[in-house]
């Protein structure tokens, strides 16, 4: 146990939502709640009084909304900020433009104690506070803490053909995936997947906006959409994106089996990627919690694929990376402005 716990500030205009997420957090002993808010003002006040490690914060309050009280707590007192969203479309919209604005993740609001699966709920919740507060990148970009770590760099560039390059993300995903796809040429010749853990109507609205920055076409993936090259398909929150050959094609289809931690499974999709393109797959895995990837990249390298990985000095959470890192799995690891530059010399087979 660390020496000193965890200060979480919890906002939330609803008392209900205060006392499920205070419960939930404080049943770890390494967290204090160490005050809640009702609304962003509030938060404001508490935050400069009590300087929290961590605020949990709702979009929509009285007097102060969430992203009005974001930007100001970016600006004047920056921390660490978990959204708490609505699983509306406008609820997915809004998070996104948290992201954007700063925030680090988000949970679902409709993960409260009335919930049928309230062990996994909390144990997330509990992982993502632990993991955000503890992450060397958000120390240094909140903070601007010096954090020492030897930088694990290296670059491998292979001189064979891939017909698919399969990315695999969580937190932190959707500024990393803007930053990579941003460097995706127009002529990009083979298809792209991505799995992002994010539930539904967020995943579509993702896709929109990767595809307003992209030279390619993004789109949220649909059952039978045909692997090619120009497009990227994200796959579809609370579903798993798997492929099968279809005559001359190569096809995503969306399932809701099997029963996997995470929907979409970075794990699912990455197997299956092996089992249909063999060793044409370029795996990439970047930030986010916990090991999903793990194995699915195990099998793409058995088949004799490639594997890329984000380092930590650029994750938002070194889990998912680090996890596959430490396997020996990763053919290269890279900072996250170098990945999509890397994508392209693998797959056109370019020099260093």
């Amino acid at each position: 146990m660390s020496e000193r716990k965890i200060k979480v500030l919890v906002v939330d205009d609803s008392a209900f939502m205060r006392k499920a997420i205070s419960m939930m957090l404080e049943s770890d002993p390494e967290i204090e709640v160490v005050a809640t808010a009702r609304d962003g003002s509030e938060a404001i006040d508490r935050i400069k009084a009590l300087k929290p490690d961590i605020v949990t914060l709702d979009v929509e309050m009285p007097r102060m909304d969430g992203l009005t009280a974001l930007k100001i707590i970016m600006k004047e007192c920056p921390l660490p900020v978990l959204m708490v969203s609505s699983l509306t479309t406008e609820g997915a919209r809004v998070t996104l433009e948290a992201l954007k604005l700063g925030a680090v993740d988000f949970i679902p609001k409709q993960l409260s104690y009335v919930s049928l699966d309230i062990v996994k709920i909390k144990d997330e919740l509990i992982q993502k506070v632990k993991s955000i507060v503890n992450s060397k990148f958000i120390r240094r970009k909140i903070y601007k803490y010096e954090v020492e770590s030897i930088r694990k760099e290296k670059f491998r560039p292979v001189k064979r053909e891939f017909e698919l390059v399969a990315i695999g993300v969580s937190t932190g995903g959707p500024v990393a995936l803007q930053e990579v796809l941003s460097k995706i040429p127009a002529d990009f010749p083979v298809g792209i997947v991505i799995a992002q853990h994010m539930p539904p109507n967020f995943t579509r609205l993702l896709a929109e906006r990767l595809n307003s920055i992209s030279k390619i076409e993004v789109r949220e993936a649909s059952d039978g959409d045909v692997v090619r090259s120009r497009l990227a398909l994200v796959a579809q929150g609370g579903r798993n994106l798997v492929f099968e050959k279809n005559g001359g094609n190569k096809i995503v289809r969306i399932v809701d089996f099997p029963d996997t931690l995470y929907k979409p499974s970075v794990d699912l999709m990455m197997s299956s990627a092996s089992d249909v393109f063999g060793d044409k797959v370029l795996g990439v895995i970047m930030t986010g919690m916990g090991k999903d990837g793990l194995e699915g990249l195990r099998k793409v390298k058995e088949k004799g694929g490639y594997v890329i990985a984000q380092d930590e000095e650029t994750s938002v959470v070194w889990g998912m990376p680090k996890a596959v890192v430490d396997a020996g799995l990763a053919d290269s690891i890279l900072p996250l402005e170098k990945i999509g530059e890397a994508i392209s010399k693998v797959v056109l087979k370019m020099g260093d």
